[in-house]
């Protein structure tokens, strides 16, 4: 179970893109473009980058719980509420 400080969000990635960004929601998705190519980690590291500097939290707070070698991941965030979550991503991408 997931505890009250502790958010989720299912993420789409879009790979090997000219720079990272936040593009929007897709069937409940959070879509992201990210540079770094998916080979050995290096996508999903810059996923932890990109959103820990998006959102302003330190990147040991965000995990990947789902989908390693995925486009599509679930990712936990310690430390901060779902709502909290969604009120960041929504400022984001207004």
């Amino acid at each position: 179970m997931i505890s009250p400080s502790k958010a989720t969000c299912t993420i789409k990635v879009l790979p090997n893109a000219s720079k990272n960004a936040l593009v929007g929601w897709e069937n409940h998705l959070l879509k992201i473009r990210i540079c770094a190519q998916p080979e050995k980690g290096k996508a999903n590291e810059a996923i932890i980058s990109f959103l820990a500097k998006e959102l302003g939290i330190q990147k040991k707070q965000i995990q990947i719980v789902r989908g390693d070698k995925s486009r599509h991941k679930l990712v936990a965030f310690e430390g901060i509420s779902q709502e909290e979550l969604t009120s960041l991503l929504e400022a984001k991408l207004r």
